[in-house]
C-alpha cells in the first residue's frame, strides 16, 4: 500500500499533533506517476522482492526512465507499508526535510509526539533534538517499513544529506530505505558506512525489452510488428518515456510506419519534453557545451577542448555522467562517452537551429584533432562532415589499403557511397580503385565496374600510402582481377602492377597471385604453380587473404594432375596462414571451403566435407563476375564435389551458374573448357536426385528469411518479391528440402548448415 494519499493540492492541514508549523505539500507524500503505469516491470520487482535483506536501495537514472513508477508497483505488491517523500528545493531545510519524514512515519505507525514538539522549538540544538527523538520514536517501532526518497538529487545541504544516512542505519529491522534520482545517490547514504549493503538500480536495469516496450505500445494502442518493436527499442535504447512519447507521435499521424525510422530525436513530442525536463532548466553555458559537442560520436576531455577551443570539458563530462544527464561513460574505468542516440539528435537540431555556421567548424577541428591523435576512422566521419572531402580521401585511402578484405568493412561502404553521393567518385582515383575493389569483394558487381570506369577516367597526384609513385599499379590489378579481357590482357596488367607496385605494399601479393591466375587460364600450370607460390610467400605476413588464395590455386592444380599427397599438404596450410590465421574476404574463404571439401571427401571424411560444402553453399553468391575467376573457380570445385558425392542435381546446379558466369565472361580460357568437360562427365551419371544443394539463388536468398518472424508479404518486401512468387519459391524450398512445413524446412536447412542454429 502507499499511505497518505493527497486530498487536494496545496496546504495539507496540519493534523492533531501540537507544534507541526512546517506547511505540509499532500502531493509530496504520495509517488507522481504519470503515463504507463500499467506495464508491469517484472524482472526489477522481483529483484526488488530479493533486496528485502538490503538496508538501502539507489534507483538513479536519467528522466524518463520511470523510476518512480517502478518503485509505485513495487508499493502495490509487496507487504509492507511505504513512507513516501518527494524532495525538492525545500527540503534543503533540515527542519522541513525532518517535518516531512516524520510525516510520513507517522502515516506508516504513530512517532511520539516529541518528535513534533521538538520541530516547532526554535533554536540552533532543534536538529539534533529531532534526531534523537526520531531514532527513539524508530526504534520501539513494529512494523517495518520502505522509506522512499524521491528526487533525492535535488537535496544539496550536507546537514539533510547526513540525515539520509543516518536514517538508513536506524530504520527498524526488515526496513529499507529507498533514493531514487537522476544523479549518483548521495554520498553519505551509500558512502563507506553501507558498503556492501547497497542494491543499485541504473538506466542499464531501468532500460525497457522488446516485450515491455511492446506492452507499453499496446496499452498506448499502437500496434507495431515485433520486429518493429524492436527496432524501435535500438534505436531509443529502451528508454522509457521515448518509447511512451513515440507511441503518442505514431498515433498523432493516424498510422503507423516503422519503427527504428519513424522516431527520431526531432520529434516533437521528444524535443518538448526535452526541453521542458531538461534544457530549460540549464544555464545557457552548459546548454551551448550540450549542443556544441553533439557534432561528436564520442566525447574526451581533450577532444572536446579542441572543439570548443577551451578547457576543463573533462571534469564537465564527468559532472554530466554522475547527474545522469543522458550521457553514457564508454568504458568502465575509461574517460570516453557518448550521448543517448535520441538527446544527441535533439541536440544536433537545437545545434543546426541556433548555430548552423558553427556545425562544419567544429566538425573540422574533430576531424583535425583524431587525425593528429586518432583514431583515423573517427577522422573520416568528420572531415566528411565538415565537407572536407581531401582530407577524407586522404585518410580513407591509408585505412582501407589493409584493411580492403576485412575489419571494418562496413565503414568502408559507408565512407564510399558518402564519396558517390556527393559526386566525388571521378575526382580521386586512389578511392575509387578501393571502392571498386570494395564493390567487387561484397558482392556487388554492377557498383563494382561502374566505380573501376571512373577510376579510370580520374587522377592521382603524388605518393599513394603504400609507397606508389602513381595510381597506374593500382588501376593495371584492378583491370587483372575483372579480366574482362581475357588471360593476356589480364597477365599484362598483372605485370604492370608488378612493375609499379613497390616490395612493402599490400598488394604486392595480389599482383603475383593475378599473374599466377593469368598462366593458369593460358593453360600454363607449371608457371602458374612457380608464381602462386611466390604469391603464398610474399603475401604471408602482409596479404593473408591472398597467401591463401595462392594456396588454394596451387591445391587446384594439385588435384588436377592427381597429387592428392600435395593437395593435402597445401589445404592444410591455409588456415595458418598469416597474421589473421583465415581469411575474411568471401572470393577467399568460399574458394578455400569448396577446395576443402574436394580434399576432406578424398581422405574418406564426409562429415566434414558436408560442412566445408554448407559454408560454401551460404556464401557463394557474394562471388560474382566482379570476380570472375575465383566465381567461376569456386562453381566448378562445388560441382566436382558433389559429383563425388553422387548428387548429380546438385553438380548440375553448380554448372548453371558457372555458364551464367562464362556468358558474362566469355574469355576465361581453360575454364570453360573445364566446364564443359565437367557437363560431359554429369551427362553420363543417370541420376537425379533432389536435395538442398538444388536451392536456387532465388531461393537461398527467401531461405534466411524463413528463419524469421516475417510473414510471406513482409518477405515479399524485403525481396522486392509479390507475396505469390515468395510463396511458390518457399513451396519449392519445401519440396527441394523434403520439408512439409515451414519450421521443418527450417530445421532441415539448419541441420545441412544451411543456416545458423
Amino acid at each position: 500500500m502507499v499511505p497518505g494519499q493527497p486530498t487536494a493540492e496545496g496546504d495539507a492541514p496540519h493534523g492533531t499533533r501540537s507544534g507541526r508549523t512546517v506547511p505540509l505539500l499532500e502531493s509530496k507524500l504520495t509517488p507522481h506517476v504519470g503515463h504507463g503505469g500499467g506495464v508491469p516491470r517484472t524482472a526489477l520487482l522481483d529483484r526488488l522482492e530479493a533486496s528485502s535483506r538490503t538496508p538501502v536501495v539507489a534507483v538513479t537514472a536519467p528522466p524518463g526512465y520511470g523510476k518512480t513508477m517502478l518503485l509505485a508497483q513495487w508499493a502495490g505488491r509487496d507487504p509492507r507499508p511505504f513512507a513516501w517523500v518527494s524532495i525538492d528545493q525545500q527540503d534543503n531545510d533540515p527542519t522541513v526535510l525532518l517535518t516531512y519524514l516524520a510525516t510520513a512515519l507517522d502515516r506508516v505507525e504513530p512517532v511520539v509526539p516529541a518528535v513534533f514538539e521538538a520541530l516547532a522549538s526554535p533554536g540552533a540544538s532543534t536538529t539534533a533534538t529531532v534526531l534523537r527523538r526520531l531514532w527513539f520514536s524508530l526504534a520501539v517501532k513494529v512494523l517495518p517499513v520502505v522509506v522512499v526518497l524521491d528526487d533525492v538529487h535535488r537535496l544539496q545541504n550536507w546537514e539533510c544529506l547526513e540525515v539520509v544516512a543516518a536514517l538508513a542505519e536506524r530504520l527498524p529491522p526488515g526496513s529499507q530505505l529507498v533514493v531514487a534520482g537522476r544523479g549518483q545517490p548521495p554520498p553519505p547514504a551509500t558512502g563507506p558506512r553501507l558498503r556492501g549493503r547497497v542494491l543499485g538500480i541504473g538506466p542499464d536495469l531501468l532500460a525497457m525489452d522488446h516485450e515491455e516496450a511492446g506492452a507499453l505500445l499496446r496499452e498506448a494502442e499502437v500496434d507495431l510488428s515485433r520486429g518493429d518493436v524492436e527496432d524501435l527499442v535500438r534505436r531509443t535504447e529502451g528508454w522509457p518515456v521515448a518509447l511512451y512519447l513515440a507511441a503518442l507521435s505514431f498515433k498523432s499521424w493516424g498510422h503507423v510506419e516503422r519503427g527504428e525510422a519513424a522516431f527520431t530525436g526531432d520529434d516533437r513530442f521528444l524535443v518538448d519534453y526535452l526541453q521542458t525536463v531538461l534544457l530549460s532548466s540549464l544555464p545557457p553555458r552548459l546548454v551551448s557545451f550540450l549542443t556544441r559537442t553533439s557534432v561528436l560520436d564520442r566525447m574526451s576531455g581533450p577532444l572536446c577542448d579542441a572543439v570548443l577551443g577551451g578547457n576543463g570539458s573533462a571534469s564537465l563530462l564527468e559532472s554530466l555522467e554522475r547527474s545522469s544527464m543522458l550521457v553514457v561513460r564508454l568504458e568502465r574505468q575509461g574517460r570516453s562517452y557518448r550521448y543517448h542516440h535520441l538527446f544527441r539528435e535533439l541536440l544536433r537540431a537545437e545545434l543546426e537551429r541556433r548555430e548552423p555556421a558553427a556545425v562544419r567548424q567544429l566538425a573540422q577541428r574533430a576531424a583535425e584533432w583524431c587525425e593528429r591523435n586518432g583514431p583515423a576512422e573517427a577522422a573520416v566521419g568528420y572531415a566528411m562532415a565538415a565537407g572536407d572531402a581531401g582530407r577524407a580521401a586522404r585518410l580513407v585511402v591509408e585505412i582501407a589499403l589493409h584493411r580492403r578484405h576485412g575489419g571494418g568493412v562496413a565503414a568502408l561502404e559507408r565512407w564510399f557511397d558518402w564519396f558517390d553521393r556527393n559526386g566525388l567518385v571521378k575526382r580521386f582515383a586512389a578511392v575509387t580503385v578501393l571502392g571498386a575493389w570494395t564493390h567487387a569483394l561484397a558482392g556487388r558487381p554492377a557498383a563494382a565496374e561502374r566505380w573501376a570506369d571512373a577510376a579510370e577516367q580520374g587522377s592521382f597526384e603524388g605518393t599513394l600510402p603504400d609507397g606508389s609513385g602513381s595510381i597506374d599499379g593500382w588501376l593495371a590489378l584492378l583491370r587483372a582481377v575483372l579480366c574482362r579481357d581475357g588471360p593476356e590482357r589480364m597477365r599484362a596488367d598483372a605485370e604492370i602492377a608488378l612493375r609499379l607496385v613497390p616490395s612493402g605494399s599490400p598488394w604486392r601479393a595480389t599482383a603475383h597471385l593475378l599473374s599466377g591466375l593469368s598462366h593458369l587460364l593460358a593453360g600454363d600450370l607449371e608457371t602458374a604453380d612457380r608464381i602462386l607460390a611466390d604469391a603464398a610467400e610474399v603475401g604471408r605476413d602482409a596479404e593473408a587473404d591472398a597467401a591463401a588464395l595462392a594456396l588454394a590455386e596451387r591445391c587446384i592444380l594439385a588435384m588436377a594432375r592427381g597429387d592428392w599427397r600435395q593437395a593435402g599438404l597445401l589445404s592444410d596450410r591455409v588456415r595458418p596462414v598469416g597474421p589473421r590465421a583465415w581469411p575474411r574476404a568471401p572470393a577467399a574463404s568460399v574458394l578455400l571451403d569448396a577446395v576443402a571439401a574436394r580434399v576432406a571427401l578424398h581422405r574418406g571424411e564426409v562429415a566434414q566435407a558436408h560442412a566445408d560444402l554448407a559454408r560454401a553453399q551460404r556464401s557463394r553468391l557474394r562471388v560474382t563476375y566482379a570476380l570472375p575467376v575465383y566465381a567461376v573457380q569456386t562453381r566448378l570445385e562445388l560441382a566436382r564435389a558433389h559429383g563425388t558425392l553422387a548428387d548429380a542435381a546438385a553438380a548440375r546446379a553448380m554448372l548453371r551458374e558457372a555458364d551464367e558466369l562464362l556468358q558474362r565472361r566469355p574469355d576465361l580460357g581453360t575454364l570453360r573448357r573445364e566446364a564443359v568437360e565437367l557437363h560431359r562427365q554429369l551427362d553420363a551419371i543417370r541420376m537425379d536426385a533432389i536435395g538442398a544443394s538444388t536451392l536456387t539463388a532465388a531461393e537461398l536468398r527467401l531461405l534466411r528469411l524463413l528463419g524469421t518472424h516475417h510473414s510471406f508479404r513482409g518477405m515479399g518486401e524485403q525481396l522486392h518479391l509479390s507475396r505469390h512468387t515468395v510463396k511458390s519459391h518457399a513451396m519449392s524450398i519445401y519440396r527441394k528440402l523434403d520439408a512439409s512445413s515451414r519450421s521443418e524446412a527450417i530445421q532441415r536447412a539448419r541441420d545441412l548448415g544451411l543456416l545458423e542454429a
